[in-house]
């Protein structure tokens, strides 16, 4: 039988200190609860710290779990029940758009497509559910930096250059269009990653009202779009489908 790696157990047993009883701990109750010395407690901690599965509070140097774990933590749950409520949702959307609709969820500085309807006509359509989308320039991830604060921070961190002439790239000119996303409930992408292409996309939450991904529909803009804007109706059903499945994922009304 093959042996266990002691400094993933370790890791794994602190983990699991840090997930129960007080929210915050010392590194000397860390070390004295595992039975580890100081030294190596320290050692791991670092590690976990540097990979975001903790965090360590700046005034009283205690430590607790870091978001990236309570992120994976939940991935599973929300992308596959996710999927799953949205199912006929987007069926019915795709239906009265006439256009493709997508989901997505945030996925290492990107938006992971884990859903995708085809546009409900004869024409020759490649599935992209797998495939990745940028954060900075898709209504998808514009929506998803605008209400999730991890997608906030990795869309800035990120090298956010211009697909077209109408890419937003600056950091304050983005955080004001993100400022505009969560204003009006959407986020809209007119050639702004590919030209001749549009899209619209909506924000869905699940029953803690966090965001847990994202809906939208892309096609041409002549479409989608009307005098250079996209079109009332386009937006209210995109944002109609966005709130039933966070309804159906326990949301509640939004």
């Amino acid at each position: 039988m093959a042996r266990n790696i002691q400094s993933l157990e370790r890791a794994a047993a602190m983990l699991r200190l840090l997930a129960g009883g007080e929210r915050r701990l010392g590194l000397s109750d860390i070390a004295s609860s595992l039975g580890l010395a100081k030294g190596t407690a320290h050692g791991i901690l670092r590690t976990l710290q540097q990979e975001g599965f903790v965090e360590q509070d700046d005034a009283s140097g205690r430590y607790q779990l870091g978001a990236e774990l309570l992120r994976l933590g939940t991935t599973y749950l929300d992308v596959h029940e996710l999927r799953a409520r949205a199912l006929v949702w987007t069926d019915d959307l795709a239906r009265a758009s006439g256009e493709s609709v997508y989901l997505g969820v945030l996925h290492q500085q990107g938006v992971l497509i884990v859903h995708h309807v085809f546009r409900p006509d004869d024409s020759r359509q490649v599935l992209e559910i797998g495939a990745m989308q940028p954060l900075h320039s898709t209504a998808l991830g514009k929506v998803l930096s605008a209400y999730d604060p991890v997608a906030h921070s990795e869309a800035l961190e990120a090298d956010r250059k211009p697909f077209t002439d109408r890419t937003v790239c600056d950091p304050t000119d983005f955080e004001h269009l993100l400022d505009i996303t969560r204003a009006r409930g959407y986020a809209a992408d007119v050639e702004e990653t590919w030209e001749g292409v549009a899209s619209v996309a909506a924000p869905i939450h699940d029953r803690r009202r966090m965001p847990v991904g994202a809906v939208g529909i892309t096609g041409a803009v002549e479409r989608l779009c009307r005098d250079g804007e996209l079109r009332p109706e386009v937006i209210a059903s995109v944002r109609d489908c966005a709130r039933a499945v966070s309804r159906d994922l326990g949301a509640g009304r939004f």
